[in-house]
């Protein structure tokens, strides 16, 4: 424990640790997240967060107004990486705390925990930056590989990426899918990630060309089904830090200020109690300075 905490202070400065460290933190996070379910069970109270796409002085403003793990108890609900220009030390940090703490934090999966998408924004190339190889890239996919798929706070709160599926009426449902593998371009699994809630009755073609868009006659229904108050989830960018919708019974929740280093948003985290209260703590990204964004910004579209 005493290397790992060493790890954890060092990945705190923003500091990469050594692909040999990063491979046995890979190794021990694995174990630890193949005993969990496809949906894994949380107790309140927690911490809620969506995405953060490797602004990692961004996550520390998180921590600041949220505080550190283990005192607080957290759930990030995927999107550790690509966009952002410290996706090695965001993701490697967040799991060190998952080895070190496994009980105080929970990681579920985003549709960038992916190979093919990590090497389109950013995450692949990072990797190859600032270790000259891609093995750190590869030991971090195979973590993706192991992720939950959703999490369910006390039976009540359910937490996912990106959405429903018209696949899955049940949470039961999605406890049979087979998560270890890389996300599939359709299906069950593919929408959980994908899928976005939108303003339409019954289920749409998704502009994103995975998963569906979904309508407040779907969140009601698998509401009821499922005895659950609130569906939380991530996956897009809400300006005002967070975004309840179909009369407060899904929210999402975004956690990357001034998006992509550019888009002036505030984020947020929702923190629940143990009554399962709901109260959203919105901030703002860290200071610009020389560490938060390097000088040499990438061209627009590798944003896009």
């Amino acid at each position: 424990m005493a290397d790992l905490d060493r790890q954890i202070e060092q990945l705190l400065q923003c500091e990469p640790i050594s692909e040999a460290q990063v491979k046995q933190l890979c190794s021990k996070a694995r174990e630890i997240l193949i005993e969990e379910a496809n949906v894994q069970y949380v107790d309140s109270p927690v911490t809620i967060c969506g995405d953060v796409h490797g602004q990692f002085w961004d996550v520390m403003e998180l921590f600041k107004v949220g505080g550190m793990c283990p005192d607080t108890s957290y759930l990030f609900m995927g999107d550790f990486v690509d966009r952002g220009f410290y996706s090695v030390e965001t993701f490697l940090l967040l799991l060190a705390y998952k080895v070190r703490y496994p009980d105080r934090i929970t990681l579920i999966r985003g549709n960038h925990e992916s190979r093919q998408i990590t090497q389109v924004y950013g995450f692949y190339d990072e990797c190859t930056r600032k270790y000259g190889t891609s093995n750190v890239w590869r030991y971090c996919c195979e973590v993706f590989d192991y992720l939950a798929l959703g999490a369910i706070v006390d039976g009540r709160v359910f937490c996912v990426h990106g959405g429903l599926s018209p696949n899955l009426t049940t949470i039961d449902g999605i406890r049979a899918i087979d998560r270890k593998q890389e996300v599939p371009h359709d299906g069950p699994m593919c929408d959980l990630l994908w899928s976005d809630p939108d303003d339409i009755q019954g289920w749409g073609l998704s502009p994103r060309g995975a998963g569906f868009l979904f309508g407040s006659d779907i969140v009601k229904s698998f509401a009821h089904s499922n005895d659950i108050e609130l569906i939380a989830r991530a996956h897009q960018l809400a300006m005002e830090g967070y975004k309840l919708m179909f009369d407060k019974k899904i929210v999402t929740v975004w956690s990357a200020p001034n998006y992509c280093y550019r888009c002036g948003n505030v984020a947020s985290i929702l923190e629940l109690d143990d009554q399962l209260r709901q109260e959203y703590k919105v901030f703002s990204h860290a200071v610009s300075d020389v560490r938060s964004v390097p000088a040499k910004l990438p061209p627009a579209e590798y944003f896009l």
